[in-house]
């Protein structure tokens, strides 16, 4: 979800001269010049490369244990071969305890709601997250004694994007995630009840809520330090905040129909740079004791890689390829959604006098019933008008401000390296956009 502005963005960037690329509303640099992805890389995610030491929850020895983590010794190296199978294999075990005590509440409760939670967790996406978290754990010196809290602190950021794309879901509507049905349209089949009836909707709320109630109680009953516990929580305070935040600021903009150029960077912001990328580096880096410029420089980087995310994102939205991308080309414009991407395109034709281009946009953008054609149309717009080039210059501007900032923190080189590529792929480098649709003219890129 996101949004855009009228009251022309480029007037805006100057006022925001001050601030980093990532934090300003529009296509156009403090100088003066003007510019112009759970998409992620798609890592394995199945866990089946790594094993944990224990069937039961890790760190421990036993399901689920009260203070879970630093203290099992495992090598951080064989994490390192394969992160993501790691987190999995955490999280399998955590879940799988989750998941038997609410058997011993109601085997009914179990079955469609929290094994429907663990299965989602575990079933798929690249792990984007969890993986920043331990390689900027890594890349700031971390060891065997943060490694199963960073693999639970992984666990439990997979858990509240579990409970962030079931509501998302419900929000939108969405019958589909990953290229399955949607939780609350599965939870509405096995009552028997249309997707759009309360039941499923209702349901799938409650399963959200649960992940997200289990993602704190694993941040709860990791075992830290003193001081690392207090940088910790107060990180993992600001996460769910900035996340309810700017799911908020996108269901408004989408209400209001939004064209603020300001809102769309600030809800982008919130939703993609803080919590998809800032914040999970930040947690890597206290994990670490990193100190306090340290995590600036690796914050900055994620906010420009983050911001970057968000700008492709829009643009997969409407020009991506949907057996890519797994979700439908187009979607953004018939829902409404006050992307950037959009913003530009009326800032643009609005100071090119283009008035046929606005016209579209007004009666285009929000139109469920939306044809193929008109969205041709709108595609074609969004190109003559240089939207799409400007905001393809910006996100690679912004990844270019990333790379900038991590460079400047004093980081180990092999796990440094691994982070670079991290979110180079976050923010789309050496990944060119599709084409599209035949009939969106490409000329001029």
């Amino acid at each position: 979800m996101r949004t855009h502005g009228r009251a022309t963005h480029f007037g805006l960037i100057r006022a925001d001269a001050g601030r980093s690329e990532a934090e300003r509303p529009g296509g156009e640099r403090s100088d003066g010049q003007r510019d112009g992805q759970d998409r992620t890389d798609g890592a394995p995610a199945d866990g089946q490369g790594f094993r944990p030491e224990t069937a039961a929850d890790p760190g421990t020895g036993s399901p689920g244990g009260p203070t879970a983590g630093a203290r099992s010794l495992r090598s951080p190296r064989d994490v390192d071969a394969d992160v993501a199978g790691a987190v999995v294999a955490t999280a399998r075990a955590v879940l799988d305890a989750r998941v038997g005590e609410a058997a011993a509440v109601d085997t009914l409760f179990a079955r469609d709601i929290a094994a429907r939670v663990r299965d989602f967790a575990l079933g798929g996406g690249g792990r984007t997250r969890s993986r920043l978290l331990w390689w900027g754990m890594r890349a700031c010196g971390g060891g065997t004694e943060v490694t199963d809290a960073a693999l639970r602190l992984g666990t439990a950021l997979e858990l509240i994007q579990t409970c962030a794309l079931i509501h998302d879901d419900v929000m939108d509507g969405s019958p589909l995630r990953r290229g399955r049905p949607a939780v609350h349209v599965q939870l509405a089949a096995r009552a028997g009840t249309p997707p759009d009836a309360g039941f499923g909707v209702s349901a799938a709320v409650l399963a959200g809520d649960l992940a997200l109630a289990w993602a704190d109680d694993t941040v709860a009953a990791t075992r830290l330090e003193p001081d690392t516990r207090d940088r910790v929580d107060a990180l993992w305070r600001a996460l769910r905040t900035e996340m309810v935040a700017g799911q908020y600021l996108d269901l408004y903009g989408q209400a209001t129909g939004s064209r603020s150029a300001t809102h769309a960077v600030r809800t982008a912001c919130l939703k993609s740079a803080l919590y998809s990328v800032e914040r999970p580096l930040a947690l890597g880096a206290a994990l670490a004791g990193a100190d306090g410029a340290t995590t600036a420089a690796l914050c900055a980087a994620g906010r420009a890689a983050g911001t970057a995310f968000q700008l492709r994102d829009d643009l997969l939205g409407v020009f991506g390829d949907p057996a890519v991308t797994g979700k439908p080309s187009g979607e953004d414009v018939r829902e409404g959604k006050p992307t950037y991407l959009v913003a530009v395109a009326r800032d643009l034709a609005e100071a090119a006098g283009d008035r046929a281009a606005l016209d579209l946009l007004d009666t285009a953008v929000g139109d469920r019933g939306l044809t193929e054609d008109v969205l041709d149309r709108v595609r074609a717009v969004l190109v003559r008008t240089g939207a799409r080039d400007a905001v393809e210059r910006r996100a690679a501007r912004l990844a270019t401000e990333a790379e900038r900032h991590l460079a400047a923190a004093p980081l180990a080189p092999g796990p440094a390296s691994e982070l670079l590529l991290l979110l180079r792929r976050a923010a789309g480098v050496g990944a060119p956009l599709p084409p599209g649709h035949p009939a969106v003219p490409t000329t001029g890129r």
